[in-house]
């Protein structure tokens, strides 16, 4: 099989995590021109077009890319971020650490630095992620472009001009997965405590989610509209929604679970 005519230009990725290697895969796809990822702790190759070094240091004096995307640590950026201030000028830099401003990554990376940051989440590693993103003042349209190509490579992807919805960005599309794989461990267990057998608990929950978020996805109407059409009238819907709406107990526990979660991402910003 034929590798794909490389469509993504030379990439420094700085870290190798779980979101890192989403990335790179989707790249790959696309075809990826020879690129570095920088990672002390992964024991596995990338791929044919990416070597793999150990630190900044390691990186060769003559490679130029076209981005460094930070996909480094939060915790660990104030040390790490410094070593790759010299490709200020030339490179576009991409960061999904949660957390960290464009004014922190200017403040280790140069004033001059062409900052872009965005918030992916988990489902990236099937291609169908939702990533938002922000360029800071001094990005220009080929550099936001490029970013977009970059993002796109493993989902949807939106910008805003206002950085501090990034927090709420957080919340929502960053922490999300975490809430519908809590609304598939919930229904699984409710199925077992109503007598289903472990395995088809597991089944039904699963598929469930999965397959309502694909006719989410598919469809035009919006989600409420689609929650009355499975809603018969003195049903057993309508039933199980009376519970979960009690007192408004469902919608004002995700509304305070989202604030909650969007005040977070604010102190983590300092």
């Amino acid at each position: 099989m034929t590798a794909p005519e490389a469509r993504i230009p030379p990439i420094l990725l700085v870290g190798f995590g779980k979101m890192g290697g989403a990335m790179l895969a989707g790249w790959r796809e696309l075809g990826l021109a020879p690129s570095i990822a920088v990672d002390p702790a992964s024991p596995s190759v990338p791929g044919p077009e990416v070597s793999l070094v150990a630190g900044a240091e390691d990186v060769p004096s003559g490679f130029a890319p076209a981005a460094v995307v930070l996909a480094v640590k939060p915790q660990n950026a104030t040390d790490t971020l410094p070593f790759y201030a010299r490709y200020a000028g030339t490179s576009v830099f991409l960061s999904i650490m949660a957390g960290r401003t464009t004014a922190f990554l200017h403040a280790h990376l140069g004033a001059d630095a062409a900052v872009v940051r965005a918030m992916p989440n988990t489902p990236a590693a099937v291609r169908q992620g939702i990533t938002v993103a922000f360029a800071a003042p001094g990005v220009t349209s080929a550099q936001r472009g490029l970013c977009d190509a970059l993002l796109s490579a493993i989902g949807a992807v939106a910008w805003v001009e206002d950085e501090g919805l990034l927090d709420p960005v957080t919340a929502i599309s960053g922490g999300g997965p975490a809430y519908v794989f809590l609304l598939a461990e919930l229904l699984e267990r409710s199925a077992i405590e109503q007598g289903i057998p472990a395995d088809l608990a597991r089944l039904m929950a699963r598929q469930t989610v999965a397959g309502s978020g694909a006719l989410l996805a598919a469809s035009t109407e919006d989600a409420a509209a689609l929650r009355r059409a499975v809603t018969s009238p003195n049903g057993t819907t309508e039933r199980a929604l009376a519970v979960l709406m009690e007192g408004s107990a469902w919608p004002d526990a995700i509304s305070r679970a989202i604030a909650a979660a969007t005040a977070r991402s604010r102190e983590l910003a300092g």
